[in-house]
């Protein structure tokens, strides 16, 4: 289960390219330093490896905040390249994102706002952020929540998850229902539990059974596979509001805010 993102760290390899860097840039310093007040034409006998050790030794021990600033450049400029490249993917697969025929759509169908929410039946993340979801839909008219089933707990999330997209297949306006009593559920979401979820917004065992043979249901679950791995998704609930992927429980407030920024941009350039 996902939580909110953490801030990221560098791996041990990164780091200690990172700091070979800094060495190759504080020995250029430290040679340019002891440089300046030579005449223009004086010739240098060649720096012994010691030599060279030494001088970016000092040189770091002198200024040891040259490698937190270089380590936070790296830091920025990776999640720089990063959200770069999701934005690109974002763009590369909008179409079906946000207007699959196979996804769940909940809200104002012609809403401004789109708000896309990857999620699995056993994510207990998922299960405390429906409240954010109800609050949202019931506050903002204009709001579109659409409902990727992604699921990535084991095979009792992959059984519930076909059995929700063979429901929303035949009785698409039980949906909502389904989904609330599911997710309300007390233990482990699998073939059992989402049937009988099924059977109480009034769609038999037989229907599902039928409807869950479809080849569109696996298409269903594949299609958000793809996307999640395209986007870079590792767990649920992960988000897509405008042009950002937002990944763990951030609650209704941080929700509710990045839609109110997309809403914003839409009526003045941002």
């Amino acid at each position: 289960m996902s939580t909110p993102t953490a801030r990221r760290t560098l791996s041990v390899p990164a780091a200690r390219r990172t700091l070979s860097g800094l060495a190759a840039a504080a020995l250029g310093l430290a040679l340019l330093a002891g440089s300046a007040g030579m005449p223009a034409q004086a010739e240098t006998a060649p720096l012994a490896k010691s030599d060279v050790e030494t001088i970016v030794r000092d040189y770091l021990l002198e200024h040891p905040e040259v490698i937190r600033e270089a380590l936070e450049e790296l830091e920025r400029r990776d999640m720089a390249k990063a959200d770069e490249a999701r934005a690109q993917t974002l763009s590369s697969v909008s179409d079906i994102l946000f207007n699959s025929t196979r996804q769940v759509e909940l809200g104002n169908p012609d809403g401004d706002v789109t708000l896309v929410e990857f999620f699995d039946y056993n994510c207990g993340y998922c299960k405390r952020a429906m409240a954010d979801m109800d609050r949202l839909l019931e506050e903002d008219p204009n709001l579109r929540i659409v409902l990727k089933e992604f699921p990535v707990l084991g095979q009792g999330s992959v059984e519930a998850a076909q059995v929700a997209a063979a429901l929303n297949h035949i009785a698409p306006a039980k949906y909502a229902e389904f989904h609330r009593e599911l997710m309300g559920i007390q233990g482990r979401a699998n073939r059992a539990s989402a049937l009988a979820a099924a059977k109480t917004v009034g769609v038999t065992e037989e229907e599902i059974r039928k409807a869950v043979a479809d080849p569109e249901v696996n298409a269903t679950i594949e299609e958000a596979y793809t996307l999640a791995n395209k986007l870079g998704l590792t767990g649920t609930p992960s988000y897509v509001v405008g042009d950002e992927v937002v990944m763990g429980a951030v609650g209704y407030d941080q929700l509710a805010e990045k839609i109110k920024s997309v809403r914003d941009c839409g009526a003045t350039s941002c």
